[in-house]
């Protein structure tokens, strides 16, 4: 419901611009200031035009709808970032336990992975892209890695605060009875963790879909909403309202992401506190 009422009152803001626009001749009101986007069809479609354009044939020769043509590209993408993301969580984690358990490799890692992010997506990616083709691996690849590597970040951060958060009390309670490291990290830290992995896990989703699209537009792989997204960019002049149907449908793929990792932190953080 939230989601949808957040769609509604972009809508209401988006033809609100339009309209103003449209009665002001693209000045703001009582000024002779240009507003900063200009309220025509050719730049800001109604509404109705970019949902009628989903229901439309891609083609006169095709039966094939923008929106089926859309999601079927979204499901590529989106199998590309779920794997980005479990290639991230494994990864972080270990890397996570690593950093809890010895501070000398924390203090020389962190940092590194704190400018790592620092490093723009889109120098980054075709670098990735050559990288994975010169090992003869397929561009999809690139891309999950491209997915992985902007998703990784966040899992890390929030694993290590996750390990770090078991009162010292606990902790203690558990070397009182002979506990070894293992057995403390695995019955006390890791359990302590998971709510905080998942925060990690929804900022990932977010962030793998970004760069699987961003991965798509480098690795020139002819398959992804990042594809259709460019395909749609280059023909805006004729059809501007297939562009923004095509970023709409990523956006919401983005969100069914979100939601899907939502429904598993539901299902798993309710069945841990079932059974304790």
């Amino acid at each position: 419901m939230i989601t949808l009422g957040v769609l509604v009152g972009f809508s209401l803001l988006w033809e609100g611009y339009k309209a103003l626009g449209q009665w002001t001749g693209d000045r703001i009101p009582f000024t002779g200031i240009p507003l900063p986007i200009s309220s025509s069809d050719a730049a800001m479609p109604h509404i109705s035009t970019i949902v009628g354009a989903l229901f439309a044939p891609t083609s006169g020769a095709s039966s094939t709808t923008l929106l089926s043509y859309l999601l079927n590209e979204l499901s590529v993408t989106l199998r590309e970032s779920a794997i980005g993301v479990l290639i991230a969580t494994v990864v972080g984690c270990l890397l996570a336990v690593v950093l809890r358990e010895v501070k000398i490799i924390e203090r020389g890692v962190l940092p590194w992975l704190v400018i790592s992010q620092t490093i723009p997506l889109v120098a980054l990616a075709p670098i990735i892209v050559v990288w994975m083709g010169s090992a003869g691996l397929p561009s999809w690849v690139a891309v999950s890695v491209i997915a992985a590597y902007l998703s990784f970040f966040p899992i890390v951060i929030n694993m290590i605060t996750g390990l770090n958060s078991p009162d010292p009390v606990q902790v203690e309670l558990m070397r009182s009875v002979s506990a070894s490291r293992i057995q403390v990290l695995w019955w006390l830290r890791f359990p302590a963790s998971l709510p905080y992995l998942f925060i990690g896990l929804r900022l990932a989703a977010i962030s793998s879909v970004v760069g699987a699209i961003v991965g798509e537009l480098s690795a020139g792989t002819g398959l992804g909403i990042g594809r259709a997204i460019l395909t749609a960019a280059y023909y805006f002049t004729n059809a501007p309202e297939n562009l923004f149907a095509a970023v709409l449908v990523a956006s919401l793929g983005g969100i069914l992401f979100v939601q899907i990792v939502a429904l598993i932190e539901f299902i798993v953080l309710r069945k841990r506190n079932t059974n304790g």
